[in-house]
């Protein structure tokens, strides 16, 4: 007895037609834009002879390193929330909140949504040396790292930018 003919439901999940349809997939119009205000740090420390710095650095789920950075909730400002998520991501309680560096724009598409992202980065001096930083469940890592290797590690051509500014100011007192 011959096999019978599939069914269209069978050829509509052939692996092929799977295939075909993942590659050639259109994307949906963007329907909405969204602006989402963050605000972040660049956290730093002194090298115990005070001649070299060092920068915290944290590593995000996808594995490029960053600086500690956040949203902005209702009723903070942007030195509140860089505050807050310095503390919430890096477990450092011992620090202050220098000055503001900068701020950088970035955009991406999240579905149907085209997402506008403001970041207000802020220079930060971690106090106690001796402090040990945790990061959060979601992260690959978190360590200091000396300026120079840090600024190659960093993901962001923006961040590094600031971050040139943030040690001509560390060099010359300026927070």
């Amino acid at each position: 007895m011959p096999e019978a003919l599939p069914t269209d439901q069978q050829v509509k999940e052939s692996p092929l037609k799977k295939l075909t349809s993942v590659v050639f997939r259109k994307k949906t119009a963007i329907q909405e834009i969204v602006r989402e205000p963050t605000s972040g740090g660049i956290v730093f420390r002194l090298t115990a002879d005070k001649k070299d710095v060092e920068i915290l650095l944290i590593q995000d789920s996808k594995g490029r390193w960053t600086i500690p950075k956040g949203h902005i909730e209702p009723g903070e400002t942007a030195k509140m929330t860089a505050r807050r998520e310095i503390e919430e991501e890096t477990g450092l309680k011992n620090f202050s909140v220098l000055s503001w560096l900068g701020k950088i724009h970035f955009k991406y598409r999240r579905a149907d949504k085209l997402v506008l992202m403001t970041t207000q980065i802020y220079l930060v001096q971690s106090l106690d040396a001796r402090e040990m930083p945790t990061g959060e469940k979601w992260m690959r890592g978190i360590a200091w790292f000396p300026f120079a290797e840090a600024l190659d590690l960093i993901e962001y051509e923006d961040i590094e930018k600031l971050m040139l500014i943030a040690k001509k100011k560390i060099r010359a007192g300026e927070f």
